[in-house]
């Protein structure tokens, strides 16, 4: 018995001395309780491709192969906790997860929430029936069609900021029907239950290369920053701001944005 639990404790010893040496030999040194979990752990909603989504049960995507890449530089393994979208910033400031990574873009109202590090500028796309039926080709062709979105994200705020313009202006409003999962907006263009889908560029992109019943109706629109989301003041932000920098700067974020077919959908920060 004592043997055994002498093994148990050398087993033990290793373990820590293998994850201090992970952490001792990284890039960039991450906050203590990074490094001490032995992880960074994101909240990401997972439907979004070709940003995240699943393989199976495995998440895969651009968003992931960057978290990924920022684990690596500090030294720990990066895990990616699926959270629907309108609650993952509730989830984050509850530390269900470290930092937020789901194509988030960076506005002034979640930056009364959270700190964001910024990684690339994605602009917003509308999504048709192959032929596009409805003759959507611009932003305002939306007026009097029904247009399915994610509930909780900007592009709901922006269809219904474009909807009030349209009425304010003389024009029938747009019929925005929201959904807890980016899969299922599209899935009831699909079925012919909307008119159009509206998403951010990659995703539409992506989704009408997988898919030869869908193109795009109108394209690029309102470009803003996605980013990283952190808590306020944790002193993550610039340990990620740092990991992002030297993503560029080792070409390693181009080649993940190439990877995924997304770089005539995005814009480079730098």
């Amino acid at each position: 018995m004592k043997r055994l639990a002498l093994c148990a404790a050398g087993l033990l010893a290793l373990v820590f001395a293998t994850a201090a040496g992970a952490v001792q030999s990284a890039k960039i040194k991450p906050p203590a309780n990074i490094a001490k979990a032995g992880e960074i752990v994101f909240c990401s909603d997972v439907t979004y491709p070709p940003e995240e989504y699943f393989q199976g049960t495995k998440p895969v995507g651009s968003d992931i192969d960057i978290g990924t890449e920022i684990g690596k530089l500090m030294g720990v393994k990066a895990e990616f906790k699926n959270t629907t979208f309108d609650g993952i910033i509730v989830a984050l400031q509850a530390k269900k997860c470290d930092a937020i990574i789901s194509g988030m873009n960076d506005t002034a109202e979640r930056r009364k929430s959270v700190d964001f590090v910024d990684y690339l500028k994605v602009g917003q796309s509308v999504m048709v029936k192959s032929g596009n039926p409805k003759g959507i080709h611009k932003l305002d062709d939306l007026s009097g069609h029904s247009i399915s979105v994610e509930s909780g994200t900007t592009n709901r705020g922006f269809l219904d900021k474009a909807s009030k313009r349209l009425v304010k202006s003389g024009k029938k409003a747009i019929k925005i029907v929201t959904f807890p999962k980016d899969t299922d907006a599209v899935a009831a263009l699909k079925a012919g239950r909307v008119d159009a889908y509206f998403g951010d560029s990659p995703v539409v992109f992506n989704y009408v290369k997988l898919d030869k019943s869908f193109a795009v109706g109108a394209s690029p629109i309102s470009p803003i920053p996605i980013g990283i989301a952190i808590r306020k003041h944790d002193p993550l932000t610039p340990a990620v701001r740092r990991a992002v920098a030297m993503l560029y700067a080792n070409g390693k974020l181009r080649k993940i944005v190439a990877k995924w077919d997304m770089t005539r959908a995005v814009q480079f920060l730098r």
